[in-house]
């Protein structure tokens, strides 16, 4: 984008904004997090994250083409391009395309479980690097080493998660908020929007997967007693996770940031 004329700035706030569709749209790893915690069905969080993913999408989208129009000098001009070079493009991730599609059509057609189309994924990504020459033993050996390190990080994480819900159902800490909450006499959609608030303010301080695992533990049975669709909150936790990471002051005040690391000798 740099090199293309963009703003600093304006590259910034797509890049950072860009990066949270991630976390919406299938095989979203938050949302699997989320789901294992909260004992859900993975396929059912998957299929509803697609919609509002979209429509985050065609937003950002939309966003970006107004401040065009309303500054037209302010964004670099692209070169145009006919609709048969547009086409011509599409040769060059047809492939991964293809899997896609098929992976994800698979999962919710019924034909194999969300494990069995991890592995399918897996298989049909290799089989295409092999076809496609794009993998030799080196690029094979280097993608299984990564393989690993992931999933052991994952899982190290989802242990510890699972043993800090154990002990919160020990002390009965979801409970106690239950009751606490529900008393407050602000109704079921003002503990939600006290959660969303929290959510926001947690995301200057910490990751998305950092958040789910310490607090779904605990906000959850809060949302089952209020009566709260557990899919539909899935997704409204991990977009307001997602905004929480991108709202000031992360970007708007760099000296949160930059305040410790001047005052290292």
């Amino acid at each position: 984008m740099r090199r293309f004329g963009y703003p600093q700035s304006f590259s910034t706030g797509v890049i950072a904004a860009g990066g949270t569709l991630g976390a919406m749209l299938p095989p979203s790893t938050v949302l699997a997090v989320y789901a294992i915690l909260t004992q859900q069905d993975i396929g059912k969080l998957f299929m509803a994250g697609i919609l509002p993913g979209l429509l985050a999408i065609v937003m950002y989208v939309a966003t970006i083409a107004l401040i065009v129009r309303l500054r037209p000098g302010f964004l670099p001009a692209g070169t145009t391009k006919t609709w048969a070079d547009r086409a011509g493009a599409l040769k060059l991730v047809w492939a991964p395309l293809l899997l896609f599609v098929f992976v994800i059509k698979g999962l919710y057609g019924g034909f194999f479980t969300p494990t069995e189309a991890g592995g399918v994924g897996a298989s049909g990504a290799f089989i295409l690097g092999v076809l496609r020459r794009k993998l030799n033993r080196i690029n094979t050996r280097e993608a299984l080493l990564q393989a690993t390190r992931t999933a052991a990080a994952v899982f190290t994480v989802l242990i510890g998660a699972l043993l800090f819900g154990y002990f919160l159902t020990i002390t009965q800490t979801p409970q106690k908020l239950t009751g606490f909450v529900t008393g407050l006499g602000i109704g079921r959609y003002g503990v939600l929007a006290l959660i969303m608030l929290m959510y926001l303010v947690l995301g200057c301080l910490m990751d998305a997967m950092a958040m789910i695992i310490l607090t779904v533990p605990i906000i959850f049975p809060v949302i089952v007693a209020l009566g709260f669709d557990p899919i539909w909150f899935g997704v409204i936790i991990v977009m307001t996770v997602e905004l929480g990471l991108i709202h000031p002051p992360l970007i708007a005040f760099p000296v949160i940031a930059l305040w410790l690391p001047q005052r290292m000798v």
